[in-house]
Order: structure tokens, then C-alpha cells, then sequence
């Protein structure tokens, strides 16, 4: 039986990088690896443009419909004046809402091959594999109030809420826990509670949960200190759990540990169905629209690739699938193809679609 995917492009270098996705489902599906069926939608800029919205009611149902859903990105200056609740961002921060999307993995990992692209000294980032784990639903991007008001004489007034609830703080840190056992078996938790009452009640949930897990070494940081720390000493961490606004933040900081913000995918899972076991999802890459390069035929597809990856894993249990896209994706690099935004002396510039052909290339041998 057939599982379906939801492919939303959205704007700028989103469309390019989706047509590598398609591709790659393609031979995967001719292959008989995979049994994909796939439907199309719109999100962001692009369906503003076509419904004043920046997701359609219909596209929200395939995407409640759909077994998992591969997002690309949105965005872009032709939006920067439209209202702000119809702004491009507003679909995907409807989707993680509506989808219950509470957890958002984002991998990063240094391949051997770009260990000299990264801003920090190689010995700092080879090797590098981390695992930031956000909180998507809650915290200060969805707490109300948010607004702006008029306080008379030219002043205004700007307001948004940080809410945490105990049970948002112990779903998420138990997808943590959970998932360092697979790994290195070593959780840090980043939070403000020096200064903020959230990160107080975030601290206290987090403790109690890591008692549930005698193997796990539980060790507390400062959001602060842990973007200090990524930068001075990355490989100290192993799994990092924290709120919406830390992990927006940090996640972006680690991307660029591993040589470029192209490299990094993600991962947005809801709670698992209690009678079928399955859970909602959503995989992006964590760079932007990239409009200044859009249309070019030069962006980086590898993090929509692995993206990608992350759905036949945490969606469909292809584990060695996953295993071999990746693997693919390491030795197209070993090969010494390049995108732009992580070329090296010696190594062949490439576009996008040469990096995707490059990389099905590599599955097929």
C-alpha cells in the first residue's frame, strides 16, 4: 500500500531543491525500495500570491491527510509589507500547529570531507555530531499576548509572551532522553533560568524526567553559555534539548559548525497515535528561501536530501534506507562535488542538480 508524502516547495530555492527530492523519490520508487505516492501544494509567499493565505485550507487537509509532509522553505522580500498574519512564515508555524508538530530535531554533523569548510579549526569539528532537540509549539512565539500598542506621544509598546506549561516541558525532554540512549547517552539542557521564570520551570521538569533515566548523564547550561560552548568546544555535546526561542537560535549556530546552513536538515514530529503507533511529521531543511540565488541553478539540496533521509527513518522505519541515502550523500562529497556555499580548493564547483544526480548516482553503485 501505497504511503503518501506531501511535498511543499514554498518560495525562492524551495522549488529547486524539492525537483532534487522528487528525483530521488523517483529512483526509489523504480528501484522498489519505496512505495511513495505524492501530492503538491503551496505554502508561504506562493500561496499568498495564489489565495491571500500562506497555506490553503485544502493544502492544510492533505497535509493532516498525509503520512508525512517534505517542506522546502518560505519567505522573501516581494512579501516583506503583506499583513502579518498572512506573512509566508505563517504556514509553516500553522502547520506545526495544527499538526501538533511539539518536537523539532536538528542534526548537526561534520562530514570528514568538510571538516576544513568550517569557520572553526578542523580538530575542534571533526567528527561533530550533535543533536539539538526544540521545542516547536510552545514559548514565545505562540504565547499571548503579542502585539504592539499605542502609548500616545510617538511611543509604542511591543509584547511577546514566554508560556510553558509542565507537561509541553516533559514530552520534549523525553523525546531527548529517548533519543541519547540511541547515541552517546549524555543530555544538556539550555535554558535562561537566572533571569527567567520559564527557564526556572524548565530546569525543575527537566530534572525530574532525567531521574527516569539513570543511564543518561543529565547535565544543566545556560543558553548563553551553550552558544559560548558550540563555538569554543562543539564535540563536548551530544544531545542539547531546549525551548523555541534557544533552539531557533542555536540550531543555527551548530548548522554552521558543519561548514554551511545548507548542510543542515530537520526533523518536526508530533505525538505518536496511541492506536496505530504513527505520528504526525514534517521535514525541512533549516536554511532559508535564499532569494538572491534563487533561480540560479546553485543552491545546496543536500540539507532537502537530508531532510529527506530523516522521514524514511522517524516516518517509515526505513532505517537502512536512510543509512544508505546518507552514506550517499558522504561519499558525493569524499568525491569532492561542491555547492558554492561549501567550496573547497581542489574540489568541482556544482549546481543542484548535479549534486542530485551525483548523489542518486552514488545509491545506484
Amino acid at each position: 500500500m501505497s504511503q503518501t508524502l506531501l511535498l511543499l516547495p514554498g518560495d525562492g530555492i524551495g522549488t529547486e531543491i524539492m525537483a532534487e527530492v522528487e528525483k530521488l523519490i523517483a529512483h526509489l520508487n523504480a528501484s522498489g525500495k519505496t512505495d511513495f505516492a505524492t501530492e503538491s501544494g503551496l505554502v508561504g509567499g506562493c500561496a499568498y500570491d495564489a489565495h491571500g493565505q500562506a497555506i490553503s485550507e485544502e493544502d492544510m487537509q492533505k497535509a493532516l491527510a498525509a503520512d508525512a509532509v517534505i517542506f522546502g522553505a518560505v519567505g522573501g522580500p516581494k512579501w516583506d509589507n503583506v499583513p502579518y498574519e498572512v506573512r509566508p512564515e505563517a504556514g509553516l508555524l500553522r502547520l506545526r500547529k495544527d499538526l501538533q508538530l511539539f518536537a523539532n530535531l536538528r542534526p548537526a554533523i561534520c562530514y570528514p570531507a568538510l571538516a576544513d569548510a568550517s569557520a572553526l579549526k578542523k580538530e575542534l569539528v571533526e567528527g561533530l555530531d550533535i543533536l539539538i532537540v526544540r521545542e516547536l509549539t510552545g514559548g514565545v512565539y505562540f504565547g499571548e499576548p503579542k502585539e504592539i500598542t499605542e502609548l500616545g506621544n510617538g511611543q509604542k509598546r511591543a509584547v511577546d509572551t514566554q508560556v510553558y506549561e509542565t507537561y509541553e516541558i516533559d514530552r520534549i525532554c523525553r523525546v531527548a532522553f529517548d533519543l541519547a540512549r540511541t547515541r552517546r547517552k549524555l543530555v544538556h539542557s539550555a535554558d535562561k533560568k537566572n533571569v527567567m521564570k520559564s527557564g526556572v520551570l524548565w530546569d525543575e521538569v527537566a530534572r525530574d524526567v532525567a531521574k527516569d533515566y539513570d543511564d543518561v548523564e543529565f547535565q544543566h547550561i545556560l543558553a548563553d553559555n551553550a552558544a559560548m560552548q558550540l563555538v569554543r568546544n562543539p564535540k563536548q555535546f551530544d544531545v542539547m534539548v531546549t525551548d523555541n526561542l534557544f533552539g531557533d537560535i542555536l540550531s543555527d549556530a551548530a548548522a554552521m559548525l558543519t561548514g554551511s546552513l545548507g548542510m543542515l536538515p530537520s526533523a518536526s514530529l508530533g505525538a505518536p497515535d496511541p492506536a496505530t503507533g504513527k505520528r504526525k511529521a514534517l521535514y525541512e531543511p533549516v536554511h532559508g528561501s535564499a532569494p538572491d540565488i534563487a533561480g540560479t541553478g546553485v543552491a545546496n539540496p543536500i540539507a532537502m536530501i537530508a531532510s529527506f533521509a530523516m522521514a524514511l527513518r522517524y516516518s517509515f522505519g526505513m532505517v537502512e534506507l536512510a543509512n544508505e541515502v546518507e552514506a550517499a550523500i558522504a561519499g558525493m562529497l569524499d568525491d569532492g562535488l561542491r555547492s558554492a556555499d561549501i567550496m573547497q580548493p581542489g574540489c568541482k564547483q556544482a549546481g543542484t542538480e548535479e549534486i542530485g544526480d551525483a548523489i542518486i548516482a552514488r545509491l545506484t553503485s
